[in-house]
């Protein structure tokens, strides 16, 4: 463990110890929890059992509207998910490749987390189908062969739903398919194996089931299996280019570098998952929100803020730093998901959570159904709030939210608790020699500044609490049941409280907000202003346009024979106000000067993200840019050069909002420098 450790008497508790530390232990080992066995190195945070960190406030009502919206339904309306003619359930020879597995790893975590009877049971149907599709030889699913080769893809996604299903049911038949199935892989030849283009690109998926079981069963065969997967896996450890530049792909594929680590030990391959999340970002990632411009692929001339990223890699890059977090500890990967989580991705869906954008991007004004090629890559209609926005993105935003869940209370290496990623949830946790607590975590942060932890447990125990202090913390304090703890917090490390926790303890971590700014360098020196970690977009007011979701389908759409469009519509948006605003600073002032942050109430339906409902807003000036308008291709033309920029006389008074919660946004700002 790394960083200051300290003794403090307080509060008459003597044997309390207080410490800042980089990470969590890892030279203790877990012994309530699952953790990786040698020759893996361990874990600094351990994945609690899906289920035993249950959501609370927003999060809770994000859960909800996604199980009442396209995700807790697609099962009605996908043609992929039809129950009959499904070769993923023995009924015929459609085998909806990705699209099941990646609809059921979003579905069955939410139906196991909410503790939904009903969607237990129809998660069951199709994992129960996956246990007689096993063949003898030991490979299961439907076969697809791609040039004599056989297309693993799919069995990698429906891999982590069996993992998902063995932490909820505990069913052996789950280790037995995955032993048998891991055999199987193992005696294919190498000039077969991972070939294909996606299963290719994306071995670092099935590496990570390879570590789940050997940690259960200690095979040795599987570690012989993982060395294979990792060289015939795409090289992400390239100094300064890719295997490929699809965005999904460099959203979810470089962790595999990491991912081998833990078995290599060779730090060269850590340090290549830090170089490829920094090179693609410092070349297309020139924007806020965390992610990076490839409409479909990066491509260099199309780095402006307009540049979007599919859904599914918002969902992938929570999925991947969430990960690194638990192979890592480092809190940048902690900081990083939420950035995503609260900035990015709850915009590429309507607020019911029943239609989404195939593309979204920082500086996003028209949400149409039209072609906007070469503009963005791909030609069709990919930016409207569609049901039916590709198939990928359609059956695969459903883990976005339940993986997120899953990583906000987790275990440390030493028998403690771990909340590095912050949101409101409870959960129930094994600590010290195997006794159960439960913590409630109380906040409405990224929104509020407070975030209160409450133990409850039926008896004294002693252990470690690590709690991350975001990097971005103006001055952070934590009270213990009140009274204000004589701790040194430091930014982007982890506060670590070893003590007897009595029940009825409280912990108040308060992380107070200040304004910021990034410069984008790149992109003419565009700006986006930040409050904590909310980055702010200009508030345009929203025109919704009903329109009909089979006319503008996507062309691989297919609905059920039994499915009604009408209930399920796609929505246009249109900006109804100005968007070409340049923001007025004065360089000479403190950035509060410039702006002023208003605090509003709760929404009383507990959901934020919506541009009338944000409880946050903040009063900004800004001049007209006229120089600034929708291109040829019907996009906001990219940021004009400063040569080429002619401003309004009149300033006038914006607003700006959290930029989750803006559809339409200007969320990289020309700048008008008083």
């Amino acid at each position: 463990m790394c960083g200051t450790f300290f003794c403090i008497d307080v509060h008459a508790q003597k044997d309390m110890k207080i410490g800042v530390v980089d990470r969590p232990d890892v030279q203790a080992v877990n012994t309530n929890y699952v953790q990786n066995k040698a020759p893996l190195l361990p874990l600094n945070c351990i994945k609690l059992p899906v289920g035993d960190v249950k959501p609370q406030g927003w999060l809770l009502e994000m859960l909800y509207r996604q199980k009442n919206g396209l995700n807790g339904h697609l099962g009605e309306i996908s043609a992929w998910l039809d129950k009959e003619n499904n070769a993923w359930l023995g009924t015929g020879i459609d085998y909806g490749w990705e699209e099941v597995p990646y609809w059921l790893k979003g579905y069955g975590n939410m139906a196991y987390i909410l503790g939904d009877e009903k969607m237990i049971e129809e998660t069951k149907t199709w994992i129960e189908a996956v246990f007689k599709s096993q063949r003898e030889d030991g490979y299961f699913g439907p076969y697809i062969e791609k040039n004599g080769k056989p297309d693993l893809w799919g069995n990698m996604i429906m891999l982590w739903c069996l993992q998902s299903y063995y932490e909820y049911s505990n069913d052996q038949r789950v280790i037995d398919l995955m032993t048998d199935y891991f055999k199987w892989e193992l005696a294919l030849s190498d000039d077969i194996f991972l070939k294909d283009y996606w299963e290719n690109s994306r071995g670092g998926d099935n590496l990570l089931s390879v570590y789940w079981l050997y940690n259960i069963t200690g095979d040795k065969f599987l570690l012989e299996l993982a060395e294979k997967i990792h060289r015939n896996t795409a090289n992400w450890r390239q100094r300064s280019t890719l295997p490929n530049w699809h965005n999904v792909n460099i959203a979810q594929c470089f962790r595999e570098p990491a991912s081998y680590y833990m078995l290599s030990k060779d730090s060269a391959d850590l340090i290549a998952t830090y170089n490829v999340f920094r090179l693609i970002r410092n070349t297309f990632g020139q924007v806020p929100g965390g992610m990076f411009g490839a409409d479909e692929n990066a491509r260099m001339g199309y780095i402006d803020p307009r540049q979007a990223t599919e859904t599914c890699g918002f969902v992938e890059q929570m999925a991947s730093d969430e990960l690194l977090l638990r192979m890592t500890g480092d809190p940048l990967w902690a900081e990083h998901c939420e950035k995503v989580a609260f900035n990015s991705f709850p915009a590429a869906m309507m607020p019911d959570l029943k239609a989404l954008r195939y593309l979204t991007a920082p500086n996003h004004v028209i949400s149409d159904s039209k072609n906007h090629s070469p503009g963005i890559q791909n030609s069709g209609p990919f930016l409207a709030m569609n049901p039916f926005s590709s198939r990928c993105c359609q059956h695969n935003h459903g883990q976005g939210w339940p993986y997120f869940i899953e990583h906000l209370i987790m275990a440390s290496p030493d028998n403690g608790i771990v909340a590095a990623i912050y949101g409101a949830c409870r959960a129930k946790v094994k600590v010290a020699d195997g006794k159960t607590i439960e913590i409630v975590e109380t906040t409405n942060y990224p929104f509020e500044e407070q975030i209160k932890f409450t133990i409850r447990a039926s008896q004294k125990v002693r252990f470690p609490l690590y709690l991350r202090i975001p990097s971005w913390a103006n001055k952070p304090t934590i009270l213990l049941n009140g009274k204000l703890l004589s701790a040194t917090l430091v930014n982007g490390k982890y506060i670590r409280i070893e003590r007897e926790w009595e029940k009825d303890d409280e912990i108040v971590l308060n992380v107070p907000m200040k304004l910021s700014q990034s410069v984008w360098q790149v992109n003419q020196q565009s700006r986006s202003i930040d409050y904590g970690p909310l980055t702010f977009s200009l508030k345009i007011v929203e025109d919704y346009k009903m329109v009909s979701s089979t006319e503008t389908a996507i062309g691989d759409s297919k609905w059920q024979k039994n499915a009604d469009p009408a209930k399920w519509p796609t929505f246009e948006i249109y900006p109804a106000s100005l968007w070409n605003y340049a923001l007025v600073i004065d360089d000479n002032l403190p950035l509060e000067d410039n702006f002023v942050v208003v605090k509003k109430e709760w929404p009383a339906d507990n959901f934020p993200f919506t541009s009338q409902q944000v409880p946050i807003e903040i009063k900004a000036k800004g001049k007209k840019l006229v120089t600034w308008k929708i291109d040829q291709y019907g996009l906001c033309s990219e940021l004009p050069i400063k040569e080429n920029r002619k401003f309004e006389t009149t300033t006038e008074d914006i607003t700006l909002i959290p930029m989750g919660a803006a559809r339409l946004r200007i969320s990289a700002f020309p700048v008008y420098n008083k």
